[in-house]
């Protein structure tokens, strides 16, 4: 899932003087192009074949393509890059206001040009073909994990129906699962057992699957230096180390920490009318919470101590939860700092503000 993040419009205004931009809405097959000629006023608008469109593009002179941040735009992103044009990609967010009447290419394409030309506009940072394996590791990996889950649980209901219960825990399960299917043999039919005895097969080869992940992703660490760094941070482990910087992208992306925070979801949201601001609990996004556990995992870990939930956090599920969110978001502020600045993790490190001149 992506978010919008990174610099403002006003900071290409100079690069797109000389440039013209194009809003390319892309699709599997058919890509749909707006653009305006700034010299006669002509509104173009061309349908391109998706074999088609990197030949239209080495064609035309370097020009400014925005493009909504779905599935498949980094991709062109870097290709059209490659070829000299510079790209920005928008959340559908801020393209949806622009799309007037019934909902086509055409409009969308053309709701993408006018988008991209608005001042204050933020833009998705594109990721590179490494990071994008990285994330494909991580997704992998998740869905094995609610693969294992729904089977456990499924074994579990299913035993339980024959008056089986194990203790909590996949370990506990396991151990007592074998034995379990003994002593219901005379209740079970043998093709029964055998199912049984199957879909145990399954949730071990998941478990070894889930194994086999986090070692390759052990091997981009050790040879990725902007990951080393960021494991030296304390509660930084594989898992967070690997996600962070392949769901951050390019660091200059974000002014500061807080932006990358913000990004994350890991402030509180506001909404206000009538002059008055609300501020409502933060809501971490799907990626924060499935590929990026250093945001909450690292955080839990550090809060089960009373020692380090902080005062009047005992005793309170909600006061603890946003004491958790708190440290994921300084965890966060730090991840970003010491990728942005490319330096090791300092322990008590205290930034100083610039003085004014």
């Amino acid at each position: 899932m992506n978010r919008s993040a990174g610099m403002n419009a006003g900071q290409i205004i100079g690069t797109m003087n000389g440039r013209q931009v194009v809003g390319l809405d892309i699709a599997k097959h058919v890509f749909q192009l707006h653009t305006v000629d700034m010299g006669t006023g002509e509104v173009i608008n061309v349908q391109l074949k998706r074999a088609k469109v990197m030949e239209h593009f080495a064609r035309r002179q370097p020009c400014l393509i925005a493009m909504e941040a779905c599935g498949g735009a980094h991709h062109w992103a870097r290709e059209l890059t490659a070829l000299g044009h510079s790209v920005r990609l928008l959340h559908a967010k801020i393209v949806r206001p622009f799309v007037s009447g019934n909902k086509t290419d055409a409009t969308d394409a053309r709701a993408i040009w006018l988008a991209v030309q608005q001042p204050g506009v933020k833009f998705v940072g594109i990721k590179t073909a490494a990071q994008q394996a990285t994330l494909t590791l991580h997704r992998q990996r998740e869905l094995l994990m609610k693969m294992r889950t729904m089977q456990t649980n499924a074994l579990r209901g299913l035993l339980y129906e024959f008056g089986a219960t194990f203790a909590r825990g996949r370990n506990a399960l396991f151990e007592e699962v074998e034995q379990a299917l003994e002593e219901l043999s005379p209740q079970l039919p043998q093709m029964v057992r055998d199912s049984l005895h199957e879909q145990v097969a399954r949730i071990k080869a998941a478990i070894q699957d889930i194994q086999t992940i986090e070692k390759r992703l052990g091997l981009q660490l050790k040879a990725d230096p902007q990951m080393r760094r960021i494991a030296q941070i304390p509660g930084v482990g594989l898992l967070t180390a690997t996600a962070a910087i392949a769901i951050m992208g390019d660091a200059s992306a974000f002014k500061s920490g807080r932006e990358f925070c913000a990004w994350l979801g890991l402030v509180p949201s506001q909404t206000g009318t009538g002059g008055k601001v609300r501020a409502s609990a933060a809501s971490p996004n799907e990626v924060t919470r499935t590929c990026a556990p250093c945001s909450f995992t690292g955080p839990e870990a550090c809060c089960r101590t009373p020692r380090s939930l902080g005062r009047g956090s005992k005793g309170s599920r909600a006061a603890g939860h946003v004491v958790i969110v708190a440290q994921a978001a300084k965890m966060a502020r730090t991840i970003w700092a010491v990728t942005a600045k490319q330096q090791d993790y300092q322990r008590g490190f205290q930034s100083l503000r610039p003085q004014a001149a």
